[in-house]
């Protein structure tokens, strides 16, 4: 994949020219000849930058479905919501999008910031490195990783262990680098840096964030050093003692709401400054409803009776007018207008029965397109979805379900806008790494203290960057853009959470599955603790997987969701490779096989275990 890189570069004058960008884009000394000799480190650090983030929320906005948290008819996300494991998933578009745009322009970065002394730039190289390779194994178990983007069209493949190894030296190195002053004549780390601006103290907080967060992955092992790839706690939170202390040390991408020309040519043709959630499901039909178990978490969590403010940033609102059969536990914006989602149900028929339906029309008053809506369905503008504005074909964040139609706007969700924020790594991630880690100790006080701060954290992160959609007067009374008041926050954070003497493991990772909402760290959390009901407030396994009998074929009774197969290109163009490091992967050889099948293409391959999900 090396000689990839000689060319990516002509691909990042077009993914790159926005107008805040414009720096970037003398790129060489023959701009109308780039070349991979001729290409600048600091150059290459935004356009990787865009891709590594991508690649880390396509397939998160995916897998994250396996938690039970959201509701999606499409495909690929209701296939990992269903449980059913031979539906398409994002495996193609993930490896793609870190190997070919990012991860080939690496080395010659790192090389070149090395030689210039430009050591912060070269801990970015090795931070993008660690971070996408950590990923892939997350999702596939298995990756090409020593022998990868070398010259070699059919790399060897690694097993999970080296690569996590791996990941973990390289980010490491990243510390050290981003420890280090710059040599003087080097280019300054803002020149290119579009998430952290070049503060290299943020850089540095967010690898020890990272390094917390792969390392506490190692739950499942026995105790002991991490450089013997063991569970070590101590590390762990000698990690999180070096990162976010506050919100103001958080790497967060800002993304905008233009519908400019500026297109990414590399990947789907959209607008660059577009967050990849929005790409993937904010801006789709049937991606985005809020299940029960989160409804009931937001709304109620752990039966405290206390409302997370959260919620009306979360679960979708659409413009309504009560009427006499309006159900009581219906939500209302104080002025009447703004009607909030009631949650559906994953225990139920509901998605086998062809709901929720989302072609509601507004003429006047509600009704569903078409004219064969089974009865049943005929309820089900009680299920508002979370999709969003457009910017290609509406003035402001609201989707209309029927175009020109103010009475059938839709506010979408926090996460979901075009300009919705990406989070890389935060103070309340790392506060509730520390309670979860503190908790297994037996620390039970402290955990409850980091529990509580995390919680807080987030909230208040999130409270600040509702200002971003204030100045649209199509939302003005909408609670999905209000700000929360200082007193909702208070009662659910002294009351609602709890306190130190019920504090519970539960309660914990529950609030971490809202924080890793649509992201992949929300099933890495589900595989380490094994979709425990005791450990995630509200878990079931889906209705439509267990009456099913097809979904059992790929992910019988005694089974869940633990990877994915690997990519297409990969069973198709380097499948010697594949098939050879089997031998060397646990649970391989036990797979059932189709007669001449391999062990990669099992129907149950997605149950099998990556290498940091086994107690070997």
């Amino acid at each position: 994949m090396k000689n990839i890189a000689k060319y990516l570069v002509v691909a990042a004058v077009a993914a790159l020219s926005m107008t805040s960008c414009e720096k970037w884009l003398d790129i060489n000394d023959s701009p109308n000849t780039p070349t991979a000799a001729s290409a600048k480190y600091y150059n290459r650090l935004p356009f990787c930058q865009f891709y590594l983030e991508h690649s880390w929320e396509i397939p998160g906005s995916n897998a994250a479905y396996y938690s039970q948290m959201l509701v999606s008819r499409h495909n690929q996300t209701n296939g990992a919501m269903n449980w059913n494991m031979g539906a398409a998933n994002r495996g193609n578009n993930a490896q793609q999008w870190f190997f070919v745009p990012c991860a080939s322009n690496l080395k010659d970065m790192y090389d070149k910031a090395m030689e210039a002394g430009a050591y912060h730039y070269a801990g970015a190289a090795k931070f993008m490195r660690a971070f996408g390779f950590m990923d892939m194994i997350d999702l596939f178990g298995e990756i090409p990783y020593t022998d990868a983007l070398g010259a070699s069209v059919a790399p060897e493949y690694d097993t999970g262990d080296v690569v996590f190894k791996g990941c973990i030296e390289e980010i490491e190195e990243a510390i050290e680098l981003f420890s280090k002053p710059q040599e003087d004549g080097a280019e300054p780390l803002s020149t290119g840096d579009s998430w952290n601006g070049g503060d290299a103290s943020k850089w540095l907080k967010m690898c020890y964030l990272m390094e917390a967060r792969w390392l506490v992955k190692l739950s499942k092992k026995a105790t002991g050093s991490y450089k013997d790839l063991k569970y070590d706690p101590d590390k762990i939170l000698d990690c999180l003692a070096k990162a976010q202390q506050s919100n103001a040390d958080n790497t967060i991408i800002r993304h905008t709401n233009e519908n400019s020309s500026t297109h990414d040519h590399e990947g789907w043709d959209e607008v660059v400054t577009y967050s990849g959630v929005h790409s993937c499901i904010g801006q789709n039909n049937y991606h985005y409803w809020v299940s029960k178990m989160l409804y009931d978490n937001l709304t109620n969590f752990a039966g405290n009776g206390v409302e997370d403010p959260r919620a009306d940033k979360i679960i979708p609102w659409v413009r309504s007018v009560k009427g006499p059969n309006t159900p009581a536990e219906v939500k209302w914006s104080p002025d009447g207008k703004w009607r909030r989602s009631l949650p559906v149900d994953l225990t139920t028929s509901i998605i086998k029965d062809n709901g929720p339906r989302y072609d509601w029309k507004w003429d006047g008053k509600w009704s569903i397109s078409g004219s064969d809506c089974p009865p049943e369905r005929l309820g089900d503008t009680l299920y508002v979805r979370g999709r969003v504005g457009y910017f290609a074909n509406s003035p402001d964040p609201l989707y209309r379900q029927t175009s020109g139609k103010d009475e059938s706007a839709l506010s979408g969700a926090f996460h979901l806008r075009a300009d919705s924020p990406t989070v890389m790594a935060s103070y309340a991630e790392a506060c509730l790494i520390k309670a979860e880690v503190l908790f297994n100790k037996g620390q039970k006080a402290e955990a409850y203290a980091a529990y509580k701060e995390g919680v807080k954290a987030n909230i208040e992160f999130m409270n600040d960057y509702l200002d971003t959609w204030s100045s649209y007067a199509s939302v003005e009374g909408c609670p999905s853009f209000t700000k929360m008041s200082q007193t909702e926050i208070n009662n659910f954070v002294n009351v609602g959470l709890g306190n130190a003497s019920n504090i519970s493991l539960a309660k914990i990772m529950t609030q971490k599955q809202i924080l890793y909402l649509l992201t992949l760290d929300s099933w890495n959390d589900m595989r380490r603790y094994d979709y425990n009901p005791d450990v995630f407030i509200g878990f079931a396994k889906p209705y439509n997987y267990l009456n099913t009998p097809s979904f059992l074929d790929y992910c019988p009774l005694d089974k869940s969701p633990r990877r994915w197969m690997q990519a297409s290109y990969e069973r198709d163009y380097n499948s010697a490779n594949l098939a050879a490091i089997g031998e060397k992967v646990p649970g391989a050889s036990s797979l059932p096989l189709v007669e001449g099948g391999a062990w990669y293409n099992s129907k149950q391959i997605g149950t099998l275990p990556v290498w940091w999900d086994t107690a070997e």
